[in-house]
């Protein structure tokens, strides 16, 4: 479809052209503008015959499927915020966020079950503000919230927004919550943020969904590919052959990726890897995590110069790099984004100069936010209008951000300061290694010492010839200050499906009885 100016956002879309397919379910079921449109506008009149008001929240405990994107959209136009959960947090953990954000009502997936209902209870949730997508003992039916209303659209129709919970590494999370705007959705360019990648609308584009939409940059691309016309391709539990067919199959041409994923497709045999056209691809973008340099030129090796990358974080962002820039400057995540201002301080707030290492802060131009009851995490993490995540960089001259580590997994080792994204690194480029973490553990003498955590790659066994060999790489790798003194195995590395690694759970069994000095 070629447009020049095409409509603003999905509905006006829709409005235009309603046989437009413009989802494709997990299981291959197509979902056209009009029919997606019409289960919008009756989930808003349901929610509000639910007792939902302008401003109010809604939470949802969702695999990637049309309904996730009901929601989204429901609250886009309607003037709520949507609260996407992490379906892998258990009870208590789904209880802290539906109550602290104020839900009304909690949409869940029979997948989920346990889980949702044990946090509808802790949370005190009404029948009324309980749905499921499937069977769930003392949920409503979600088809009731559907059936019998109306597919018009809704009245006083005005923009919402989403509203992510924190990842909480230290303490609870904290949702991210933006003022509304007040204007209709139409007034706000939707998908304008796909202009920072080089993405434009309609254009043939395809985007697939490979990650939860629960994840904030997920969803933030896919619902900016959908606003500008984009037809979307959903996966529901991510698989890299699958997702090599899926590319093969629809022509894709984005989608918001992970290093994991990387390293991953890149195990595959080569005769697997060529047996489907990826050549469609045209913006492979990538963060959430850092990319060691060997699994990234791989990947540039295979696909070409579609792999890019970009620094953010739920509160904002940020910096984008080409391939191109990755290219000239080897372990950038780029210069900044139109939006956005970067910055470096150290740890009395003075701005530090090209060079220097300090503490990574970012301004955004779009508007601010804040931690939603918590004045004092709001006010914290900011220098003036810059915020920060706690993540530790480095600008140079020409204003390229090369990124060290988090300033919480930082290792200080007799005094000296130990960055594990550098070890990891070295762990992934071992045959053996499917997955690897790096982190201080208590030493007597020098504070910290480095411990090595990996998963062995398929067909290896996790014993002490492989400690030892991967050992033995690492002296190759690294100088001996930063090499990890042991190694331990585990079965499954503990990452959501973004790649996210929970490092806390790794590192706190070693530190019990122990004080850490970061």
């Amino acid at each position: 479809m070629s447009v020049t100016q095409p409509p603003n956002g999905f509905w006006a879309q829709a409005t235009a052209d309603p046989g437009r397919t413009v989802l494709t379910a997990p299981d291959g079921e197509e979902w056209t503008a009009g029919r997606l449109h019409a289960a919008v506008n009756q989930l808003v009149h349901g929610l509000r015959a639910a007792g939902m008001r302008q401003g109010d929240a809604f939470a949802v405990v969702l695999p990637n499927g049309v309904e996730f994107f009901t929601a989204y959209l429901a609250a886009s136009q309607a003037g709520f915020y949507l609260v996407p959960v992490n379906h892998h947090l258990v009870g208590p953990e789904i209880a802290w966020i539906v109550a602290d954000s104020g839900a009304k009502v909690l949409i869940a997936h029979e997948r989920f079950a346990g889980a949702a209902t044990a946090a509808a209870d802790e949370a005190k949730l009404p029948v009324n503000g309980r749905y499921a997508v499937g069977d769930v003992p003392g949920f409503r039916p979600y088809a009731e919230l559907l059936v019998g209303q109306p597919s018009y659209e809704p009245a006083d129709r005005t923009l919402g927004w989403v509203m992510n919970y924190t990842s909480g590494t230290t303490g609870r999370p904290r949702g991210i919550r933006r003022p509304l705007s007040g204007k209709l959705p139409e007034e706000s360019y939707l998908g304008g943020f796909l202009a920072i990648f080089g993405i434009r609308p309609f254009d043939d584009n395809v985007h697939l969904v490979c990650s939860p939409l629960y994840h904030t940059a997920v969803l933030q691309f896919a619902g900016a590919a959908l606003h500008i016309g984009h037809p979307l391709v959903l996966m529901d539990k991510w698989t890299p052959e699958e997702m090599l067919r899926l590319i093969d199959r629809y022509a894709c041409t984005h989608t918001h990726m992970v290093p994991t994923q990387f390293h991953r497709l890149l195990a595959l045999p080569e005769d697997v890897r060529a047996s489907y056209d990826v050549s469609s691809m045209r913006h492979a973008i990538h963060g959430a995590a850092p990319c060691p340099h060997h699994v990234k030129r791989a990947m540039i090796d295979w696909w070409g110069h579609c792999v890019e990358e970009y620094y953010a974080a739920s509160e904002g962002g940020g910096a984008f790099a080409t391939a191109q820039d990755w290219l000239k400057k080897p372990g950038t995540v780029g210069k900044a984004w139109p939006i956005s201002e970067l910055a470096v301080f150290d740890d009395e707030g003075n701005r530090l100069p090209p060079g220097e290492l300090g503490t990574v802060y970012m301004k955004m131009s779009t508007g601010g936010f804040s931690y939603h009851k918590d004045e004092g995490k709001t006010k914290k993490n900011r220098i003036g209008d810059f915020f920060t995540v706690g993540d530790l960089g480095i600008l140079d001259e020409d204003g390229y951000l090369f990124l060290r580590d988090r300033k919480i997994d930082m290792i200080i080792s007799g005094g000296v300061n130990i960055y594990p994204a550098e070890i990891e690194a070295a762990l992934l480029s071992h045959p053996a290694v499917a997955d690897a973490a790096a982190f201080g553990i208590p030493h007597a003498d020098w504070g910290e010492e480095v411990k090595a955590v990996v998963e062995p790659a398929d067909g290896h066994a996790a014993d002490d010839a492989l400690a030892a060999g991967i050992l033995a790489h690492c002296e190759q790798q690294l100088a001996a200050f930063k090499r990890p003194r042991t190694v331990d195995f585990i079965e499954t590395m503990p990452r959501d499906p973004n790649g996210k690694l929970y490092k806390r759970r790794l590192r706190e069994p070693y530190w019990e009885g122990h004080e850490r000095a970061v």
